[in-house]
């Protein structure tokens, strides 16, 4: 089972906010995600399967600062319905012309008449 759980967190710092991420991450087994959210970035979201959410709660406890359960839900993944496959539709495809090269030129210079040797 998917569960959503929001922690409000007593973390004042961005140190304090980086410890209990950790902390979370390492205390709960199966943790999909971790998030700090809220207006004054003073929630933490935790997102996982078969999560114990008092063992979270009293290892954020001991080792950050105060931590209260706000909100334990499941959460329900979106089903995502099959469109309708449609047939590729047939454009149809075209050579471009042809574009001829110009023809090689030769270009001769002949000596001058005028050689001194």
């Amino acid at each position: 089972m998917k569960q959503k759980i929001v922690i409000k967190v007593c973390a004042p710092c961005h140190g304090c906010r980086a410890k209990a991420l950790e902390v979370a991450a390492r205390a709960a087994d199966g943790v999909i995600s971790l998030a700090i959210t809220g207006d004054d970035r003073d929630k933490l979201e935790v997102v996982g399967v078969g999560v114990d959410v008092t063992r979270l709660v009293i290892c954020l406890r001991k080792k950050v600062c105060y931590a209260e359960i706000l909100l334990v839900e499941e959460v329900k993944e979106e089903k995502k319905e099959e469109e309708e496959k449609k047939e590729p539709e047939c454009k149809p495809c075209y050579w471009p012309p042809y574009c001829y090269a110009p023809p090689p030129v030769v270009v001769y210079d002949e000596p001058s008449a005028c050689s001194i040797m």
